[in-house]
């Protein structure tokens, strides 16, 4: 269970979030304002900071800051009305992961929360091995190489990581609005027809295994057959 540390300084937006993310299975420390926020941090060592950006005293940039002085790993997802570039280029600067403009639905909150943590956990130096079996297929998704036969072909770093969640997922079905938040930035129509092209692609790659398959589950996502 990954325990969140919410630091927003609207009570009722802050309630709301912490609710749908305790219900969802977190674990949720809620600060009011950036020094408490900063408290709660060198207190409960959360997986995770949200972070609103503008609140008095100290904003979250600022959190952000201070927190990279002691932990350069925990994820930072911060939360903010604005919308300007070299706002959010600062964001990224000082320490944040990822940016989600105000308003946002839950469900996207999560996703990314989701994914900066699936993210960090990978990061985490193992012993495993990258390289898996999909079929007659090895994949090495860190090398973003796919083998068969002794031909090997090399995959963009999208078809990698679009690769990988299939396989994580595999044999279950793997919702489209979530890789296309994680992957793509958001479901617009048009990354959606980008999303397509991309299946297109790692079925043709799979093609040589008639047992592989990627499907479609209409109106949900894709799932990977092995």
């Amino acid at each position: 269970m990954s325990t969140v540390l919410l630091i927003e300084d609207e009570p009722a937006l802050g309630m709301i979030v912490k609710d749908s993310l305790e219900v969802r299975g977190f674990t949720v420390r809620y600060a009011p304002d950036g020094d408490l926020g900063l408290a709660h941090f060198r207190q409960e060592r959360p997986d995770i900071v949200v972070a609103d950006v503008m609140m008095p005293n100290m904003d979250g940039f600022s959190v952000a800051q201070q927190i990279r002085q002691t932990d350069p790993d925990v994820p930072i997802l911060f939360l903010t009305a604005r919308s300007q570039t070299a706002d959010v280029v600062r964001g990224f600067e000082l320490g944040g992961n990822d940016y989600l403009k105000k308003p946002f639905s839950l469900d996207e909150l999560i996703v990314r929360i989701n994914a900066l943590l699936r993210r960090n956990a990978a990061s985490i130096p193992s012993v495993a091995s990258d390289s898996v079996r999909i079929g007659r297929y090895q994949f090495d998704a860190s090398k973003q190489k796919l083998s068969v036969d002794g031909k090997e072909t090399l995959l963009s770093h999208r078809e990698a990581e679009l690769l990988r969640r299939l396989y994580e997922q595999r044999n279950q079905v793997l919702e489209r609005n979530a890789v296309l938040i994680e992957l793509w930035g958001d479901n617009s129509f048009f990354n959606g027809r980008s999303l397509d092209v991309f299946i297109t692609k790692l079925r043709r790659h799979l093609s040589a295994d008639s047992q592989v398959q990627i499907i479609n589950v209409r109106g949900i996502g894709y799932k990977l057959i092995v």
